[in-house]
């Protein structure tokens, strides 16, 4: 997923979120292929699914689709072994991988022993050296956290993949603006956070003198549609920090959805991303509702 300008070409995904067991991710990719979407994102929510393995597993499972993480906690892992598991994706599967990371949950940080006193300064040394080393850099850094002596990727990628950087704070969208590649958004969020949200992107990357490069916002929508598709989605929403009656989500069919995804277009959105809810009976059915139903109704480039 290159990036592109805002109000331009929106990609259009699925997220497999954490609720869905592992062993069912590598037909779920081979579905979203099949149905014709841009983009599928696997998550690393600490304790569940492997952000790293879960895109392995569904880049091989496909041939054509993008995968993303959204996203991996950084304190979790040494820079030097997350560029190591990216050059390796990357040139497995090149052009086909989108890298995330973030910060993490601080309260799952503090249960794995790793939380970090400065989340933030934990995460620009480690997104710092870890494009330095995904560019092929010999890197040796003593920072507050990271500590690199003269480390080089044997296996760098041919082309670094996107490294998205997740947070919705004002100093992690700062960072992002600075030296990532696009902003990762939460999937709770209302409409009018996402277009205050997009409006600083916008004012951080002028800030950060990259105003006018082309730019990634990556979003999620929880989707529920058929029989009792509010209740559902009602029922969903707590588990990602959502509020029923809020606005947030959407419950309904494809036209809904696909007005959701044209408002996230108009505001900024370049990735959109349809989640489903945990009690879903038909994986497989809700990917072909995107793209055979969803798709179709929201605009598309002129070929």
């Amino acid at each position: 997923m290159g990036a592109t300008g805002m109000l331009s070409h929106m990609r259009i995904g699925i997220h497999i979120p954490p609720t869905i067991r592992p062993e069912r991710l590598q037909a779920l990719a081979a579905a979203a292929e099949s149905s014709g979407l841009d983009e599928l994102w696997v998550w690393e929510d600490s304790f569940k699914q492997s952000g790293v393995a879960s895109a392995t597993a569904a880049l091989a499972a496909t041939h054509r689709i993008t995968v993303g993480i959204s996203l991996l906690p950084a304190p979790l892992r040494n820079p030097a072994l997350t560029a190591m598991e990216f050059a390796t994706i990357e040139r497995m599967f090149p052009g086909r991988f989108v890298a995330g990371i973030g910060h993490g949950v601080q309260e799952w940080m503090a249960q794995a022993g790793v939380r970090a006193a400065s989340p933030l300064t934990l995460l620009r040394e480690q997104a710092t050296a870890i494009r330095a080393l995904l560019s092929g850099e010999e890197v040796s850094v003593r920072g507050r956290y990271v500590h690199l002596d003269r480390v080089r990727l044997e296996w760098p990628p041919v082309s670094p993949p996107p490294l998205m950087i997740g947070g919705s704070g004002p100093k992690s969208i700062a960072l992002a603006a600075e030296i990532g590649d696009g902003n990762l958004l939460t999937n709770a969020l209302t409409d009018e956070e996402v277009r205050s949200l997009i409006t600083a992107i916008g004012d951080a990357r002028t800030a950060a003198g990259r105003g006018g490069e082309p730019v990634t916002v990556a979003a999620a929508q929880i989707v529920a549609t058929g029989p009792q598709a509010q209740a559902r989605l009602d029922r969903e929403l707590p588990l990602w920090g959502g509020r029923p009656g809020t606005g947030v989500g959407v419950a309904g069919d494809a036209a809904a959805v696909a007005a959701s995804a044209e408002r996230y277009r108009s505001y900024g959105i370049t990735s959109y991303g349809i989640q489903p809810t945990a009690d879903e009976p038909d994986l497989e059915g809700f990917i072909g509702f995107i793209g055979g139903q969803v798709m179709p109704l929201v605009t598309r480039p002129t070929p």
